[in-house]
């Protein structure tokens, strides 16, 4: 029989986000030593990272990376990414020997323009981020064997089977610097352990990691499938990504509105508010009913104006977040914000239900 002390899974999963508020550019050492201890909350099916401001030579391109199974489905990949793009540069994402990582897939970066004139795309009206959108969707839809895994601009995603310290290092982490940086221990208990299904999970310059279950992820599906999303990862955590994207991307919600609308007040404290925010909150509850999460969760949500963090309703897992000068930081535990940052000038824990948001200074300023 194991016994916690044995064998620590204190609800599982961990996850760690940093944000320069400057955008000051933070080597990625800090991020895996903070994940790393972390490790007891992880079983080696699945680690990953999330990194913003990381491609300055290449801010106005969207950055794809891409898992093959084999040099057949790359090829036909890649003859459907030339006809819908502009190919900047492509090539091999880095990476250093790890023993523990194996079976790796190939793993391939692109620099790309939309060809936006396409008369697909001016018959829609698409802009540049839907035409890239829907091409993604496209190729982890139709592609068997090929995965879009992230997508965005000035930002990237690594992720794939191991601890999140090996997969750090199997990325060479400790040679970026990015302003925002997520990342995510995994400890899969519905769903397999593979590099798809690593978090963190992205769309455009979206990225989620999570740890918990969402128990409304077919409601959470079905209402973005309506909307053109596929959602085929195994694993539950996909339709987060999607939601923020629809919500806010595409049908232009404020944040606020949107996690409102994900993570509502009770019934009960609905009613308690004044008439016109009760009449608010509860047209949103009906109109987007289907886009509610239940379930246990902590998440982290990167973004190209900033960081979010989120709990459910009633806080059944943990998260943590504190402030040093114009570093904000959030983790589910209190030890590995410490660790990179010993002394702080605040730390605190978040309600259940209550996001905090850091946005970078320059597009707080906007707001």
């Amino acid at each position: 029989m194991f016994q916690e002390g044995a064998l620590r899974i204190p609800s599982g999963c961990a996850i760690s986000g940093i944000i320069n508020k400057n955008r000051k550019r933070i080597n990625g050492e800090s991020i895996v030593k903070s994940i790393a201890l972390m490790h007891d909350r992880s079983n080696g099916l699945g680690g990953g990272f999330a990194a913003y401001g990381i491609y300055p030579n290449y801010k106005d391109f969207f950055a794809l990376h891409i898992f093959y199974d084999s040099l057949a489905v790359k090829t036909r990949v890649e003859e459907y990414l030339d006809k819908q793009f502009e190919i900047e540069s492509a090539g091999n994402i880095p990476t250093r020997p790890v023993p523990s990582i194996i079976n790796r897939p190939m793993i391939w970066r692109y620099f790309v323009k939309p060809r936006i004139y396409l008369e697909a795309a001016k018959e829609r009206q698409m802009d540049e981020n839907e035409f890239t959108a829907q091409c993604v969707i496209k190729i982890n839809k139709d592609f068997n064997g090929a995965y879009v895994f992230s997508s965005g601009k000035n930002m990237g995603t690594f992720k794939g089977v191991g601890y999140p310290e090996d997969i750090g290092e199997f990325f060479m982490l400790d040679t970026y610097e990015a302003h925002t940086w997520t990342a995510h221990g995994r400890f899969p208990t519905n769903t397999p352990g593979w590099w798809g299904g690593a978090h963190p999970f992205t769309m455009l310059d979206w990225s989620v990691v999570h740890n918990g279950e969402i128990s409304s992820y077919d409601t959470n599906r079905r209402f973005v499938e309506m909307f053109s999303y596929n959602c085929s990862l195994q694993t539950d955590t996909e339709v987060i990504t999607y939601l923020f994207d629809l919500l806010v991307r595409k049908q232009g919600l404020s944040l606020q509105k949107a996690m409102t609308i994900m993570c509502p007040p009770f019934w009960d404290d609905i009613e308690r508010e004044s008439k016109d925010v009760k009449e608010e909150l509860k047209s949103l509850r009906a109109v987007y009913s289907s886009a509610l999460i239940n379930g246990p969760f902590s998440i982290l949500v990167g973004f190209e104006k900033g960081l979010i963090a989120l709990n459910d309703r009633i806080k059944l897992r943990s998260m943590v977040a504190a402030q040093k000068g114009d570093t904000t930081y959030m983790a589910s535990e209190e030890s590995a914000i410490r660790l990179i940052a010993p002394s702080l000038d605040r730390v605190w824990s978040p309600k259940g239900g209550e996001p905090v948001i850091a946005l970078l200074n320059d597009e707080e300023k906007k707001q």
